[in-house]
């Protein structure tokens, strides 16, 4: 088995605290070192969410060590997938990636209860991506 990944993913979102940074932990989580991964947003906030934080760690994957980290073309040029999750306009667009945009409620402000079923979507939606990503690989 090839040590290269079979794809490089940059999850965006505005500030980098809740969605991009949970879906970011599931990927890791879910598919190791077979995909490289990344996360940004177009308004980096100071920290990640502590709510998001809490509800990733109930299912055993730990973000606490996380920072916001600001959105940059060179991000954008490396990965071959760039899904953005209410990004707007803000993120650049290179031919030749494949963009998905993943309509989720925004977790900021929200307490652990209403934070979970976003988790849980963003589970899902990880899932799929990664049984996509390994299809691919298998052609």
């Amino acid at each position: 088995m090839s040590s290269t990944p079979a794809a490089s993913v940059l999850f965006v979102c505005v500030h980098n605290a809740g969605r991009s940074q949970m879906a970011a932990g599931f990927l890791t989580h879910l598919a190791g070192d077979r995909v490289e991964v990344r996360s940004a947003g177009s308004l980096p906030a100071d920290q990640v969410n502590p709510a998001a934080v809490e509800a990733m760690k109930e299912v055993g994957i730990d973000i606490s060590d996380q920072k916001p980290k600001v959105l940059t073309t060179e991000a954008v040029a490396a990965s071959d997938y760039v899904i953005t999750m209410g990004c707007g306009d803000a993120c650049p667009i290179f031919p030749g990636k494949k963009y998905l945009d993943w309509a989720l409620e925004d977790p900021a402000g929200k307490g652990v209860e209403s934070v979970r079923p976003i988790r849980d979507e963003i589970k899902t939606r990880v899932q799929a991506l990664v049984a996509e990503i390994d299809a691919q690989r298998e052609k």
